[in-house]
């Protein structure tokens, strides 16, 4: 018990912390056989944005047809819409199991509780659900990538970083997504992150449409968003369009999960040991 104690605030020794990431490797193996049972919920997953790109990007398309960058570059919109569905594919599929599936692991089936009765720890519990979210965000973006590749969307050679920067993204969303699952207490919680907050941020952070049209109240408010610099970073690096906007997009979220995952410890830690 002092091991799951131990302050979660204190920088844990490299090597302690590179044992740490090992032994959490066990929860990314459990989800795996998990999985292979309903392996047609992660490939849901993988087809929500195609679906997206086909509906919207293609046939909003047929009316309008080209997008100005700020470069004053012009591009097909599906060439504009493509790079943001696959920040939104990460994000969905980090929220949806880190907020979905670790509060039904807290709240009902109590599955940490018997992790914790092994050498693993909190931390282990939250860095092995986060891995597990981070595959399924490269699944959803390798998918992506493809079908972008395929159609012409990609416009730059920039774009094979769009995988890594796809992690990223799915890192902080996973991370916020966690500590969010410890702030909900019946399955009715669910309206607030899903309806008042992912929701919003698909609709109006730049998925579909540049977010000048806004009001400049809105537009600040959509800028501090997390998924309008997912969004940001995944489309620079889509169309070649890289520059001090997507370094800064790049530093907030990375910034965003370092401070989402010290939450989400902290919470995860009252949430199992109180």
């Amino acid at each position: 018990m002092s091991t799951l104690l131990r302050p979660l605030a204190r920088p844990a020794p490299p090597a302690e912390a590179w044992s740490r990431l090992w032994r959490s490797r066990r929860m990314v193996q459990r989800n795996v056989l998990v999985y292979r049972y309903e392996w047609i919920v992660l490939l849901s997953g993988a087809f929500e944005p195609v679906f997206y790109l086909l509906s919207i990007g293609l046939g909003l398309g047929s009316i309008v047809r080209e997008v100005s960058l700020p470069d004053g570059r012009v591009v097909s919109y599906a060439a504009y819409v493509a790079p943001a569905l696959l920040a939104t594919a990460a994000m969905n599929g980090a929220v949806f199991e880190t907020i979905f599936n670790v509060f039904f692991k807290l709240n009902f089936s109590h599955m940490y509780d018997a992790v914790l009765a092994t050498p693993m720890g909190i931390t282990e519990i939250a860095l092995g659900e986060l891995l597990w979210a981070l595959l399924r965000a490269a699944l959803y973006a390798v998918a992506m990538l493809a079908l972008m590749a395929a159609m012409g969307l990609v416009l730059s050679p920039w774009a094979l970083l769009l995988v890594p920067a796809a992690l990223l993204v799915s890192a902080a969303f996973s991370a916020a997504g966690l500590a969010g699952s410890a702030y909900l207490r019946t399955v009715n919680d669910f309206d607030v992150p899903m309806g008042l907050i992912v929701m919003p941020m698909f609709l109006f952070s730049g998925t579909f449409f540049p977010i000048s049209i806004y009001p400049t109240p809105i537009q600040l408010f959509m800028q501090a968003t997390p998924l309008y610099h997912a969004i940001s970073l995944c489309r620079g690096l889509s169309t070649g369009l890289l520059g001090g906007g997507q370094l800064w997009d790049l530093a907030y979220l990375v910034a965003f999960f370092v401070a989402a995952i010290s939450l989400a410890l902290r919470r995860m830690e009252r949430k199992l040991i109180a």
